[in-house]
């Protein structure tokens, strides 16, 4: 079955008025959330609040809606034992309603906050290791793990998950993919590029998870889809560009960009054509509805959608009332 899932965002949104809108995207019948983790925003006139402090407030706010950071990086401003506890701990308040999205992470965030930005190999590597001590911890025994990048002495989670949760990993490319099948529980990726690169991506992740003994038709793969929904597309795009432009290019990786004004300034290349070539901009539902079908029939089970606006209420509730249930009926 597919789900359909908001996107929080946090590098947009002050907390407590993201929160009001989890709220609502949790009555409107939406299957999924994600909140992005970052310790810096895409513009200096965007927000950046603690992702994990904000979960345990959308947690017990919401009822049924499944939380997940979209993505959270546990290799360098968060060792892997912080994240497993973390997440652990969401689980009391969130029973059988939290996944772990997990990635390599973004020079914006780790390189300003630690100085640290080893190449993309190490990074992975990292990775690999802080999802074996994580899974390590959450079985609330002992660990004392002796890792090339991480290490613990007799460590324990006391407040043990209440039930399994499972990692996805983030993979835009067919590489890291492959990645994502071998060691996560499902696949992450973002909307917006030609069908050719997800056939490539879900065919590399599906590999992956084969090598590693595990069946790919039970792991979730799911995407994060740009979309206005809005008479006003213009507002819509123009909001994107203010917060979210700078998220649109490939050197985010580099570790030369590092600020927000960077970001903004990286951002600027990507205009609004560029931007509708990307995502779904309409007023009409059939045209999301056509949209989101085609992510579907690539094997896309879960569908994240994220808009900037202008009106984050009643894109909510409006998408939940004319989009959401024809997608059901696909």
């Amino acid at each position: 079955m597919v789900q359909f899932g908001w996107k929080a965002g946090p590098e947009q949104y002050p907390p407590v008025e993201l929160l009001q809108y989890a709220v609502e995207a949790d009555k409107a019948g939406f299957d999924f959330l994600d909140a992005s983790d970052h310790f810096q925003p895409w513009s200096p006139e965007g927000q950046a609040s603690f992702t994990w402090t904000w979960f345990g407030a959308a947690a017990i706010q919401t009822q049924r809606i499944t939380l997940s950071p979209g993505v959270t990086c546990p290799i360098l401003r968060y060792h892997p034992s912080i994240i497993a506890q973390a997440s652990a701990t969401v689980t009391h308040f969130a029973p059988n309603r939290f996944a772990l999205g997990l990635g390599t992470g973004e020079a914006l965030n780790e390189y300003a906050a630690t100085g640290q930005w080893p190449e993309y190999a190490e990074r992975r590597d990292r990775l690999a290791e802080a999802i074996e001590l994580i899974r390590a911890l959450w079985s609330g025994e002992e660990v004392s793990f002796r890792g090339k990048y991480y290490q613990t002495e007799k460590a324990k989670l006391y407040t043990p998950p209440t039930g399994p949760i499972p990692i996805i990993i983030s993979a835009l490319v067919p590489h890291s993919a492959h990645f994502a099948g071998q060691y996560g529980d499902g696949l992450w990726s973002v909307g917006g590029k030609q069908p050719q690169i997800y056939q490539d991506v879900i065919s590399s992740f599906e590999q992956g998870a084969r090598e590693a003994g595990k069946d790919p038709k039970r792991m979730p793969r799911c995407i994060e889809l740009m979309v206005g929904y809005t008479q006003d597309i213009d507002a819509s795009i123009q909001e994107r560009l203010k917060y979210w432009a700078g998220g649109h290019v490939p050197a985010l990786f580099d570790q030369k960009i590092y600020t927000p004004e960077m970001s903004q300034e990286n951002g600027e290349v990507v205009g609004p054509d560029t931007l509708k070539k990307m995502g779904c901009f309409s007023a009409n539902p059939d045209d999301h509805v056509a949209s989101a079908k085609q992510y579907i029939d690539l094997g896309f089970d879960c569908l994240i959608f994220h808009t900037a606006g202008p009106d984050q209420r009643a894109f909510i509730q409006d998408y939940a009332r004319d989009v959401l249930p024809r997608l059901r009926n696909l």
